[in-house]
């Protein structure tokens, strides 16, 4: 295990891996147990309250989440919540609407079979209620994912959990190889930065 103080990296263990079975990780997982690492992470959130957080992800990845991580925990950068989303029971909806910050999940693309950048262990989705997932309709209506963050769609509204083109969190992830929801040309998803690694 690498650690410095709070900050950390280390293989699925049992308890972690227990954790995960039948939920972020289910029967069907085409991903090897050992491509995956546990992360320890320390956060703010916006009222300046200090927590320990956790992540699963690729361990490709590992490194570049503990270096940005690390970064935005002394920037004191707001992240609300960072847990697992097993203690959500890997309910995408019943996390993102908790504002919770994660990472692995193997699941397809939601109105999709095609299997998530999440099902790697190779995205991460930050503060998602105030940061949606935006998609236009054939019919000109939207989708927003979650639904409660709706109220979050209008680029000129604030909310102190939301990530602006150009600030550290987006900075940082652009700098480490990561690519942003935001930049993309039709669907609009602001919370998700992934990345691609041959």
């Amino acid at each position: 295990m690498a650690q410095d103080d709070g900050f950390s990296i280390d293989t699925l263990k049992h308890e972690v891996f227990a954790r995960m079975q039948g939920w972020s990780f289910p029967k069907d997982c085409t991903l090897q147990r050992s491509d995956l690492r546990y992360l320890k992470v320390k956060h703010f959130d916006a009222q300046g309250r200090e927590y320990q957080g956790e992540l699963v992800c690729n361990k490709r990845i590992a490194n570049d989440l503990i270096d940005i991580f690390r970064k935005l925990y002394k920037a004191h950068y707001p992240i609300e919540r960072i847990k697992l989303i097993d203690d959500y029971h890997a309910d995408d909806e019943r996390s993102m609407t908790a504002n919770n910050t994660s990472c692995f999940c193997f699941r397809k693309i939601a109105g999709s079979k095609r299997l998530s950048k999440h099902s790697m262990g190779m995205a991460i989705d930050i503060n998602p209620l105030q940061n949606p997932c935006v998609k236009k309709r054939s019919d000109s209506s939207l989708f927003v994912q979650p639904a409660a963050g709706r109220q979050y769609i209008n680029p000129g509204k604030s909310a102190p959990y939301k990530i602006k083109k150009g600030d550290l969190c987006y900075q940082l992830f652009i700098e480490h190889g990561f690519s942003w929801g935001g930049n993309w040309r039709t669907t609009k998803d602001y919370q998700h930065f992934e990345k691609d690694v041959k």
